[in-house]
């Protein structure tokens, strides 16, 4: 899938051009600060650091964790078949 976007107004397509002109050589380059910066969260949440919160709150130790590594499947994947 093409990755495009077409400034149609001149007047922000201009106020790119300054901007690249200022921070750096690309209008491209701009634009994906500009975008990221709207659309991308200040404080990403990692999976890991959710769940380990969560265990945090609920008081669980390594003990409990223990029980898992009981009945956990240790025999090692088969690979895929594709037939």
């Amino acid at each position: 899938m093409p990755r495009k976007v077409n400034v149609r107004f001149d007047e922000v397509h201009r106020a790119l051009r300054v901007r690249a002109a200022i921070h750096g050589p690309l209008i491209e380059a701009e634009v994906r600060d500009i975008l990221g910066r709207a659309f991308i969260p200040k404080q990403r949440v990692c999976m890991g650091d959710a769940l380990a919160e969560v265990g945090r709150r609920l008081g669980l130790t390594n003990d409990d964790f223990a029980v898992f590594d009981g009945v956990r499947d240790k025999a090692p994947p088969e690979p895929m078949r594709f037939e």
